[in-house]
């Protein structure tokens, strides 16, 4: 179990300058698969936990007790910070003070909070409605509050990018940096020409998520880090990757009636059970088992 304040952790990695790459996991399997890879933070993606928990895509559908399970379930199963999806709060200002709580409680690092009004959706996708700046801003002023001394980061996201347009998104980060967040996210970057203007145009601490389909994924993290951003999101790069080599297998499989052919594309047993903490368990066993 993970018993380091990552919250903290995450504090003094920006302090420092270190840049946190952070994939996107669906679930807790995936969230170790990303420690396993050595990255420095995980990211707990609310359209991943969507797809990996209901099947269905990520507008709005699940509810602050399933995205916390969800978190704290990451948290126990891995020793690096977790960013976590708050979605808008999930409700008014007594919603986002249990959020902020069970969010810290839960051991996450970090969490952002949109300025959508439900029904949400994923930053990439159309249809985006947008709350006031004016409402946007009192509630992270209160998730702050709320939040007291304690550690967690809160993220203030806008999604103004694909509704208002860049200057609009950036006048609104700005706004959020103003009202105390530790980090402001533009979400919905697709081009690299908006990431230079976000990294140009908007000074301090930043997040941003380079999603696969964008032009984005050719920025190298050397030159996010150069840009500036202090956190860097691979929203849905497992989902995708592990979605498409499933399918392709069990496609071959149903066709060919083996999985010999893929065998190859496929992890060892040894090499799975050992992601998952066999040796510990096993190492237990040895310890204090049966006579």
């Amino acid at each position: 179990m993970n018993l380091t304040n990552q919250a903290e952790r995450m504090q003094q990695m920006i302090a420092r300058s270190e840049m946190l790459q952070a994939p996107g996991a669906p679930d807790v399997l995936t969230a170790r698969l990303v420690e396993h890879a050595g990255f420095n933070a995980i990211y707990m993606t609310g359209f991943g936990a969507t797809a990996s928990l209901l099947g269905a895509p990520d507008i709005g559908l699940m509810t602050q007790s399933e995205m916390l399970s969800q978190a704290r379930n990451m948290v126990r199963a891995t020793n690096v910070p977790v960013i976590a999806d708050a979605d808008a709060g999930y409700g008014g200002i007594s919603n986002i003070e249990r959020t902020v709580h069970e969010y810290a409680m839960s051991g996450v690092a970090a969490i952002h909070l949109e300025d959508q009004v439900a029904p949400k959706r994923c930053g990439q996708m159309a249809g985006i409605r947008l709350m006031s700046v004016g409402e946007s801003i009192k509630r992270l002023k209160a998730a702050i509050h709320c939040r007291g001394s304690h550690a967690l980061q809160i993220i203030g996201r806008t999604d103004a990018l694909g509704v208002d347009g860049i200057d609009a998104a950036i006048d609104r980060a700005k706004a959020y940096q103003d009202a105390g967040v530790d980090l402001a996210f533009v979400d919905g970057v697709k081009t690299i020409a908006q990431a230079e203007q976000i990294a140009s145009r908007l000074d301090g601490r930043k997040v941003i998520s380079i999603v696969e389909g964008n032009e984005t994924t050719a920025l190298h993290a050397d030159v996010l880090r150069d840009m500036g951003f202090s956190v860097v999101l691979y929203a849905v790069s497992t989902l995708f990757a592990t979605a498409r080599t499933s399918l392709e297998v069990l496609q071959n499989l149903r066709q060919s009636g083996s999985t010999q052919a893929d065998a190859g594309r496929m992890m060892a047993y040894a090499d799975f059970v050992k992601i998952v903490g066999i040796d510990k368990y096993q190492k237990l066993d040895e310890a204090f088992g049966g006579e």
